[in-house]
This record gives structure tokens, C-alpha cells and sequence, in this order.
């Protein structure tokens, strides 16, 4: 068996597929928050005892630290005279001009009292200018140990093209302060861009400590080796991913992206948009041509993160959202979660504010228990929380509750709108394939919103982001800055071998001995700030390999931006970035077809949609490949439940997900 276990803000989700017949086994338990590890191991033994061979894990432990600002104790070493790289940052405002008489600043990841510096200097190329200090260096590393800082990012100027006083840091600080966790730019982002590679390298000091204990603590109830997701859509073992945590920053999320992907595919949709609705968050992507868009341009909360990551836009509007009354009297939702614990109002935990799910249930959209019974549900403890919301409103309780949905859908599309339309991208061309929990909730209200042809909803939804971590190659990542107009193809031969080999040594740890390389690199006009990425052919690098790369950054430049300088000499092109992912291939498992329905009775039961009136029911086992179902219905199952709005129809295809369009 091969297990995927993805914990997120509210459920744990278990897959596991055997290697042998292909037959997959779907389980779902709550998530413990303060201490991730236990709903990990629950939702493994309600799998049952089977014979282990790998087991996958999506954790949010680096994600939650980050959006909830826990990080505390950290420290920053950096060049002499660049002491407020993190002050300055890129003076730029949220929300453009019209936002920059009210803003104000957030606190900085490093406060200036905890930032030091060393002297020494480096140039562009590499070359020392001015030589270490040594001695600054010991007196830094014995402050922060007196002061008990014991996580410490360093970034020295310019150390992309030359790594050597980062790591000369990094021994004085082995030395002088061995309790002390460290991290150099130059080994989690060799790449130009100071603020950015130091804020980066600040996170992956700042959760290294949280995530090696939960990893230490997870291999020792265990008892046997694991790997765990990493933003780029990769793999990595467990023992090597506590050395660069920072690359598990969007682990589940990128994990349902994939796994969508692999889903639509083998339906006959190369393109879509992805919607991952859990209990606390909605994550959304887009897959062109079966593959998630890659950006190193993402951030976690308000932290930029130049890593490789799947492009997803994440939003606080889950199950778990609250619904809330702003000064000025009008109704908002999110992104506040009341999470797994206590849950919301219906869940009879002491939650105690109204929620999404407590909307839907009170409006009969989804039955009053989830799991198939494990977790029933108060439809009383609903019902009063909403009409007194409501009553503070001045507004009937079906009126409130469908407002809240609403809201929540909207909350929903814009995120969707943000990655297409903001992209170029036009929306109605992509199905949404949605899935999560919560995900197939407003499937019919995205629809009329967005414009959308379909949307698709895969079997087991609520376990497709872990079903993603069994579709998954071993990845690394590597990035060199070069800026020059005329590269030389001894120097990019040179370059692409000396990331070739890093890349092939760190495969060789995880045990391949036959791994795939892909190249890229990323490209500008010279003058312009940014650049923009394009695969690199494989093979040989010589003239046509070098025109071949050009040619496809033209034409992604003018596709993304609507112009391209291709055959005008006034603008020369100007290389940044050479990168190559080390690709581990693993053997991914069968999305099978459903042969016939399954056990299953339809019942009836109150639900409310434009008005309250006693609604089909449908098991999704008992509907076969072909099944119509039209709306007003619900469509029911372990751990998902798709409400179908009057003028809406859902078709069953040959694969068991179920298609709904408008009339």
C-alpha cells in the first residue's frame, strides 16, 4: 500500500492505493491543531492494518506558523552598511496609491533590534572587494547566544555568485553558538534580489525549529521513513525536507492541484481551474495543458516567497468562515475560521459565532451529519444562531443564511478571477473542477457567477488533495543568478552542469539512479525590472540551442504582455536566471472507470433554494455512468455533499465524477 495523508485546517484526509490491483481506500478524521501528529496516526489506523510500503504527507505546520504570525525568537545576519534591507524592503504599497495615505507598515519578519551585521563585501560577480571579518563575525554569533536567539537567517550581499562568506558565517556560528538554527541564502535561494532572498531565507529559519520537531516527533510514532509534499509539486524525504522546510510552505494545496489535474485529464480536460474548498480555506489554481502554472513571484501571508511554487491563490473562505456584522451593519464572511476546534455552531463543540456550514445546514443543503453519520450535526444550534444574526439584520433567516452563501461565492469567484482574469486568461473557457469538503458547496453559484461551461466534481472530493500526494514525482529545485546580454555557451554549459550535478546527488540520497532533468531560464529585455521563464530544450547547449530559448521568450512575451521586440536590434535580450528541477518519476496510480451504480436509496427531505420544498436526495454510489439528475436536488456521499440548484443538471460520466451545467 501507499498512503497519502494530507492534514488540513479542519479534516485529515487518508488515500491509499494498492500496488497491486490498483484498488483505492478513502478515509477522513478530524484534525487536531495542537498537535498535527495525532490526527496523522488516527486517520492511518482507521485505515486498518495493511502492509505499508510508502506513505506521503501534505502538512500545513510551516503554512500555519506563517499566516498566524507565531514566529518569534529569530534573528538576521546581513553585510555591513545593509542593515535595513527589511525596513526599506520594496516600497511599494498594498492596493496601489489609493491605499497609501492609510496604510501602515507591518511589523518587519526581523525587528532592527535583533538584525547584526559583518563586514566583508563581495561584487556582482563574486569577487571579494573587502575580505571577511572574522572577528565582527564571533562577536555577532556570542550576542545572539547570550541573548537566546537561537533561529538566524543569513544574507550576505551578492552571495548568489559566491557563497564563501555565508558559509565562513555559518562555521563561526557552529562554533560559538551550536544551539543556533541556521539558514544562508545561498543555499535556499541563489538568486539576485536581496529584500526578497532575505525574507525568504527568514522564513526558512523562522520554521525550520517547528518543523523538525513535528518531523522528528511524526518518524518516531511511526516508525518508518516518510516524504512529505513541497510547494513545487514535488516530493522529498522526510529526513531531507527539515534542511529546507521552506519548500513545504503550500504543501496540501499544491498537493489537490495535481491531483485534480491528473483527474480532469483522464476525463478529457487538459485545461481547468481548480478549486480545493476545506474547512477553513478555499485554494485555487489553473492547469494548462495537464500541467499547475509554476511562479516564484507567491507569498505566504504577508512574506514573500521566491521558491518554485504551484501558482495557487489561497482565500479564508471554507466551511469554518464566520459570518460576522461590520461597524457599519453590513454582512461579511471570513476570513476568520472558528477551524476544527470549536467548529461551527452545529458541530456542539462551544463554537459560538455562525458559520458557512451552519447556513447550509440550516437550509437543508447538507444533511445533519457528515462522515456518513461519525460527526452528527445540531440543526438546532444552527437555526438559532442564524435568526439571531438575522434579527440583528433585520432580515428573515433564509434570507440571512442564503445571503452568508452568497457571500462566500463571491469571495470564491474573485479568487478564480484573480488567476484568470488578471492572467489574460478568460474564465469561460475553463471547467472548475472543485472538490474539498466544502468545495462542491457553491459549485451552481460559481457557475452563474463566473460564466463558467461546467464544473466537475471527482469521486471522494474530500480526499483528492490526498489522493494528489500519490501522483507525485520526487522534485528539487535550482536556481543560479548570471545577468549578461551575451551568454557564452561555455558558461551556460558550465552553469547547467554544476545545477545538473547538485540536482543528481540529491536525487541519488532519495535512491534514483535514472533521474530527469528540466531545464529553464528566465529572460528580459534589457532595462526592463522583470523577467519572464521559459523552458530550456534538454540536450546539447550549443547555437540552436541558445536561438531556441530566445525564440520562446519572444513568443511568452508576447503572449503574456501583447508585444515582442523578435526582430528589433534596438533591444537586446538579457539572461537572469538558469534553473533545473531534478525529477525522481514514481508510478502513478489509475484513475479507474466506474463500471456500475452502487447501493444506495433516494430519500426526500426540506431543502431551501429560491423557496422551501421537499427535495430528491441521491446517494452518489447508488448513480452509474450515465445518471441525469436535475435540479432541485443533493447529491450525498462520505465526505462531500453537491446541493444542484433548479435549472442546473448533473450528468455522471464514464469515470464517476459528476458534471453540472446550467440547463
Amino acid at each position: 500500500m501507499r498512503i497519502g495523508v494530507d492534514t488540513g485546517g479542519t479534516f485529515t484526509d487518508v488515500v491509499a492505493v494498492d500496488e497491486q490491483t490498483g484498488e483505492i481506500l478513502t478515509t477522513k478524521t478530524p484534525s487536531t491543531p495542537a498537535n498535527p501528529a495525532d490526527g496523522f496516526l488516527a486517520g492511518i489506523e482507521k485505515l486498518g492494518r495493511h502492509d505499508v510500503g510508502s506513505i506521503v504527507h501534505g502538512t500545513t505546520v510551516a503554512t500555519n506558523r506563517l499566516l498566524e504570525d507565531r514566529i518569534g525568537n529569530l534573528g538576521f545576519i546581513t553585510t555591513e552598511g545593509f542593515e535595513f534591507i527589511l525596513e526599506i524592503a520594496r516600497q511599494s504599497v498594498p492596493d496601489g496609491y489609493g491605499n497609501s495615505y492609510f496604510w501602515v507598515k507591518p511589523p518587519r519578519i526581523v525587528p532592527v533590534h535583533l538584525v547584526k551585521t559583518v563586514g566583508g563585501r563581495l561584487d556582482h560577480l563574486g569577487n571579494e572587494v573587502r575580505p571577511f571579518s572574522d572577528e565582527q563575525a564571533v562577536e555577532v554569533a556570542r550576542w545572539f547566544r547570550a541573548k537566546g536567539v537561537t533561529a538566524i537567517g543569513v544574507c550576505f550581499l551578492h552571495s548568489y555568485a559566491n557563497p564563501e562568506h555565508e558559509r565562513r558565517m555559518r562555521e563561526v556560528l557552529w562554533r560559538e553558538h551550536p544551539e543556533a538554527v541556521i539558514s544562508l541564502s545561498s543555499d535556499v535561494l541563489r538568486e539576485y534580489r536581496e529584500y526578497e532572498r532575505s525574507v525568504t531565507t527568514l522564513v526558512d529559519a523562522a520554521v525550520k525549529p517547528a518543523m523538525r520537531s513535528y518531523i522528528a516527533t511524526l518518524s518516531t510514532r511511526l516508525g518508518m521513513p516518510f516524504s512529505v509534499m513541497k510547494s513545487n509539486g514535488g516530493v522529498l524525504s522526510a529526513r531531507e525536507v527539515v534542511n529546507q522546510p521552506i519548500t513545504t510552505v503550500l504543501s496540501g494545496p499544491a498537493a489537490g492541484a495535481l491531483g485534480a489535474a491528473l483527474i480532469a485529464s483522464t476525463a478529457g480536460h487538459e485545461s481547468v481551474i481548480t478549486l480545493d474548498g476545506g474547512g477553513t480555506s478555499t485554494d485555487v489554481a489553473v492547469v494548462i495543458d495537464g500541467e499547475p502554472s509554476i511562479t516564484t513571484e507567491g507569498s505566504v501571508g504577508r512574506y514573500p516567497c521566491k521558491i518554485p511554487m504551484i501558482d495557487i491563490i489561497t482565500v479564508g473562505a471554507g466551511g469554518g468562515s464566520v459570518a460576522w456584522i461590520s461597524p457599519e451593519g453590513t454582512l461579511k464572511v471570513g476570513p476568520r475560521s472558528a477551524g476544527a476546534d470549536p467548529g461551527p455552531l452545529c458541530y456542539g463543540k462551544g463554537g459560538t459565532e455562525v458559520t458557512v456550514t451552519d447556513a447550509h445546514v440550516f437550509l437543508g443543503r447538507i444533511p445533519p451529519h457528515l462522515l456518513g453519520g461519525e460527526i452528527p450535526l445540531d440543526v438546532d444550534a444552527a437555526r438559532t444562531g442564524i435568526q439571531a444574526l438575522a434579527d440583528k439584520l433585520g432580515l428573515t433567516a433564509e434570507r440571512t443564511a442564503t445571503g452568508i452563501l452568497e457571500i462566500s461565492a463571491f469571495n470564491q469567484s474573485n479568487a478564480i478571477r484573480q488567476l484568470t482574469v488578471k492572467r489574460g486568461l478568460d474564465v469561460r473557457d475553463f471547467p472548475l473542477v472543485t472538490f474539498g469538503g466544502s468545495g462542491p458547496l457553491l459549485a451552481c453559484r460559481l457557475i452563474d457567477i463566473l460564466g463558467l461551461p461546467s464544473v466537475i466534481v471527482p469521486r471522494d472530493p474530500g480526499n483528492v488533495s490526498a489522493f494528489g500526494l500519490l501522483t507525485v514525482d520526487v522534485k528539487n529545485d535550482y536556481v543560479r543568478t548570471y545577468v549578461t546580454r551575451d551568454l557564452s555557451l561555455g558558461k551556460a554549459v558550465e552553469i547547467f552542469h554544476d545545477l545538473e550535478h547538485q540536482a543528481g546527488e540529491a536525487l541519488d540520497r532519495e535512491g534514483f539512479d535514472d533521474p530527469v532533468y528540466q531545464r529553464s531560464a528566465d529572460l528580459r529585455y534589457y532595462g526592463q525590472a522583470y523577467e519572464v521563464r521559459v523552458p530550456a530544450p534538454a540536450g546539447e547547449i550549443d547555437e540552436d540551442w541558445h536561438a531556441e530559448v530566445l525564440s520562446r521568450f519572444h513568443d511568452a512575451h508576447e503572449k503574456l504582455y501583447g508585444y515582442a521586440y523578435r526582430d528589433d536590434p534596438r533591444h537586446g535580450v538579457e539572461w537572469v536566471n538558469l534553473r533545473v528541477s531534478g525529477i525522481g518519476p514514481i508510478t502513478r496510480p489509475v484513475v479507474r472507470r466506474l463500471e456500475k451504480a452502487g447501493e444506495g436509496a433516494t430519500s426526500v427531505r426540506p431543502v431551501h433554494f429560491d423557496e422551501t420544498r421537499d427535495t430528491p436526495i441521491h446517494q452518489r454510489a447508488a448513480l452509474g455512468p450515465g445518471a441525469t439528475v436535475r435540479g432541485p436536488a443533493v447529491i450525498e456521499e462520505y465526505g462531500s455533499t453537491i446541493p444542484i440548484h433548479p435549472g442546473f443538471t448533473a450528468k455522471i460520466d464514464e469515470y464517476g465524477n459528476v458534471e453540472i451545467s446550467r440547463d
